[in-house]
């Protein structure tokens, strides 16, 4: 009888915070980068807190956020199967207590609809509905628009306790978007990111405080790479960068906001 396959030989083994943290994503289909990182970075939470993070796929920005800030009480929600699976895998495998529950965010179970968190942090798909579809099934479904970004933001703010903060990363075009979906019921810093200084930014992250008042904020972009170009394979970060990628290092919105 044949040997069945090795469903490891279908993943890869991927080191984030310089292999603090250890993923294990399928080798084709949608495989976290830095985006994730950014995102954990960027939550203000402290030991105690609850986190929830809604479309968490394997968990990256989950377990980046647990390698930095000890103690939280940890939630996910996936709703494709395999990646649920990968997610609780990864957990385990980074030592994490993280919950992660196997649901669409439009349907949520009746005991996380009861629950509030002090942060609720998601990286929605960023592609149109209507656009091409990915060759693979899992990537096309992590990557595509299925539920309106406000719907995101309407579950978010719902499951978050009051005073406490739902943090996005999208892209640069979809802000009105998110602005109006966050208007009258949170108060928002905008933190651009660009790939090179001089150069338009391509993404956001979105941190908003429930119930707050405080005026809208933009705040200046944080540049990725060094330089014009790429001159060889380095990954050329800029010091702040290189600091959130390699050391666990948060990126502040809050304080940011305050300057």
């Amino acid at each position: 009888m044949a040997e069945p396959p090795d469903a490891d030989a279908a993943l890869t083994q991927d080191a984030f915070l310089d292999g603090q943290v250890m993923i294990a994503q399928p080798r084709q289909g949608y495989r976290a980068a830095t985006d994730p990182v950014f995102l954990a970075a960027s939550i203000p939470a402290r030991p105690g807190h609850s986190v929830l993070e809604l479309g968490c796929g394997v968990g990256v920005a989950t377990l980046c956020l647990n390698a930095r800030v000890a103690g939280l009480r940890l939630c996910g929600v996936e709703v494709q199967p395999e990646y649920a699976a990968l997610a609780r895998r990864n957990a385990a495998a980074n030592g994490a207590q993280m919950q992660v529950i196997e649901a669409d965010l439009t349907r949520l179970p009746a005991d996380l609809r009861a629950q509030s968190f002090d942060h609720v942090i998601a990286n929605p798909p960023y592609y149109a509905a209507h656009g091409p579809a990915a060759q693979d099934a899992g990537r096309d479904r992590a990557l595509r628009e299925a539920t309106p970004l406000a719907n995101w933001v309407d579950v978010a703010l719902r499951r978050c306790r009051d005073g406490g903060h739902v943090t996005l990363i999208h892209l640069t075009e979809r802000l009105p978007d998110l602005l109006a979906a966050f208007q009258g019921r949170a108060s928002a810093v905008v933190l651009p990111l660009a790939a090179r200084a001089q150069r338009p930014a391509r993404r956001i992250i979105v941190q908003a405080r429930k119930g707050g008042r405080a005026p809208f904020t933009l705040l200046p972009p944080l540049v990725i790479h060094q330089g014009d170009s790429h001159p060889g394979d380095g990954e050329y970060f800029t010091d702040t960068v290189r600091a959130i990628m390699r050391d666990t290092a948060a990126l502040d919105l809050q304080a940011m906001a305050r300057r």
